[in-house]
């Protein structure tokens, strides 16, 4: 993708785009001309989201199953056409506790969401990207994919974890020319952030 004036008719799937910096992503994708299709989980965000934006593209999806993606990626094949974007931005916060209380479970939960979602999303994505003739994969990570954050070790390995699949596929996917970048926010005020300085006030 390029800047705003070379937005107008990309073909865009952005995760997780009905609520927080997706939901921020899209609305600023769809002000600016491009075509998008989003999924998310939440049924509340889905139907607000869909009143904003009746023409856009919507799946009700876990990028965590193969099967909501395979889905929800024939659906935005079908609604798109093709596809000249990807935003990997779906992401769970994980628990904040020490490491010896962290469950095996809730550490899952977070890879798979997080980083896993990523590979499935972008394994995908990457054969529409080359029929389009390349385009453009934004992975979304965060400053705790750069530094440290003590009780949050699945949310920090799965941010670290997509620097390098992001340096990876940036690598692996240019000849294609097919750009792969990640950013990495720090605190974005929310829901999301408000339970995680719950947890730690705790």
């Amino acid at each position: 993708m390029m800047g705003a004036s070379g937005i107008k008719d990309q073909r865009v799937l952005v995760t997780a785009g009905a609520s927080g910096i997706g939901r921020a992503i899209a609305d600023l994708l769809i002000a600016n001309g491009a075509r998008v299709h989003i999924c998310d989980i939440g049924d509340e965000f889905l139907d607000d989201f869909a009143k904003a934006h009746p023409t856009a593209g919507i799946t009700k999806a876990d990028v965590s199953s193969e099967a909501d993606v395979e889905r929800m990626f024939a659906d935005a094949s079908a609604g798109l056409g093709g596809l000249d974007a990807l935003i990997n931005n779906a992401g769970i916060a994980g628990p904040t506790q020490p490491v010896e209380d962290i469950s095996p479970a809730d550490w899952r939960r977070c890879l798979d969401i997080g980083l896993t979602g990523q590979f499935l999303c972008t394994r995908l994505a990457v054969p529409m990207l080359k029929k389009a003739g390349g385009g453009s994969i934004v992975n979304m990570s965060s400053v705790a994919g750069k530094y440290g954050f003590p009780f949050r070790s699945p949310y920090s390995a799965v941010k670290y974890g997509v620097i390098g699949i992001t340096e990876t596929w940036a690598r692996e996917l240019g000849p294609s020319n097919i750009r792969v970048n990640a950013i990495q926010p720090g605190v974005v005020e929310g829901a999301r952030i408000e339970a995680v300085i719950s947890a730690r006030a705790k």
